[in-house]
């Protein structure tokens, strides 16, 4: 259906390339910044519900829901003032939220949303996404340097370590799959995963340890509960982003909530089928493959980061470096071995 749109922009040559390259990119980042506003809101109702208590419903209390919270949450951010401490250093105090949000962003431009349906089908899909979202900590780290405050130090340096660790045991994670599929294309994985048996033929069945490994990995690396340590209330006083207010922190705040639904994304993309349905082909309508399937698995993963979040208390630092070196590490390098005698023997192909 986007073909004759397609062909309408490239008829104007250089130009409409540019402009229907400009339409797409439009067409990824707006449903993300929009999705994160709801996706607050949500977590809010979730946690309330979960923790028997009302969320928002008097600001826009269409139901008791109060779907113009968030909204209001964002006016109110960009008309605050942004104060900047008299003993920072302001050019990089400015410039950390931009770097921490850009990657967040540009990472969905390889994600596959259906069937030909993305922005950038580049064969090296898994390597951009894993130098994409390693560069996010970047932002984190001259963050909590430039506000010269001792607890926004102490978070970067946590959440750079938390990162680190965590961004290992992803890439391990990221490795099987390769093996499996033999392919680092998104698009290409998602398809190698499709078959006769539905749910069946999934990676995740013989990947089973790498897909839990990779989401509570992904949990980790946007710094949410039970691993936010970098931004612990109790501990440091909200972390890295402590000196920060106004559209600065609303920044941060969207980087963090992209982070987190790119996460559930590619948790369904590389491990759950994708755009693929669960059942059979024979199974009729419920066996078509289809967008509706992929956006069913990202609200189901979107929704454990609430679950974690009103469920289990925050980890120590020393309990989160030791899951990440000591368990997850271990763990991921031993399952490439297997996953890498499953497919000598196709195991994916399920043909032996």
């Amino acid at each position: 259906m986007f073909d004759p749109m397609r062909e309408f922009f490239l008829s104007f040559g250089d130009l409409g390339l540019v402009l229907w390259t400009l339409v797409k990119i439009l067409a990824i980042t707006l449903p993300v910044v929009v999705g994160v506003a709801f996706y607050t809101l949500a977590e809010r109702k979730v946690i309330g519900w979960m923790h028997v208590r009302h969320g928002p419903q008097f600001i826009g209390g269409f139901m008791g829901i109060g779907v113009i919270q968030a909204f209001a949450d964002v006016f109110k951010m960009l008309f605050k003032e942004l104060v900047v401490p008299s003993n920072a250093s302001g050019f990089l105090y400015r410039l950390a939220p931009l770097l921490a949000l850009a990657p967040a962003l540009a990472a969905w431009a390889v994600i596959p949303f259906d069937d030909g349906v993305v922005l950038a089908d580049v064969n090296a899909g898994l390597l951009v996404l894993l130098a994409l979202t390693s560069m996010g900590v970047y932002g984190i780290i001259i963050g909590g340097w430039a506000s010269n405050s001792k607890y926004a130090v102490l978070g970067a340096l946590r959440s750079a370590a938390q990162v680190i660790s965590y961004e290992i045991a992803m890439g391990f994670a990221l490795v099987g799959v390769l093996v499996a599929a033999g392919t680092m294309n998104l698009s290409e994985i998602v398809l190698a995963q499709a078959g006769n048996l539905g749910i069946g033929e999934w990676f995740f069945i013989p990947l089973f340890p790498l897909f839990i490994i990779y989401f509570i990995s992904g949990v980790a690396e946007t710094n949410r509960a039970p691993f936010d340590v970098a931004e612990g209330e109790s501990e440091i006083v909200a972390g890295f982003h402590v000196e920060y207010s106004g559209s600065a922190f609303a920044i941060f705040f969207l980087a963090e909530y992209a982070n987190m639904m790119l996460v559930a994304f590619l948790t369904a993309v590389l491990f759950m089928g994708g755009w693929l349905s669960p059942f059979p082909p024979s199974w009729g309508f419920l066996g078509e493959p289809g967008w509706w399937w992929l956006g069913l698995k990202f609200l189901f993963f979107a929704f454990t980061f609430l679950w974690f979040r009103a469920t289990f208390p925050r980890y120590r630092y020393d309990q989160i470096m030791r899951l990440g070196w000591k368990v997850f590490i271990p763990i991921t390098i031993a399952w490439i071995f297997v996953t890498a005698i499953m497919a000598y023997n196709e195991w994916f192909t399920l043909g032996a």
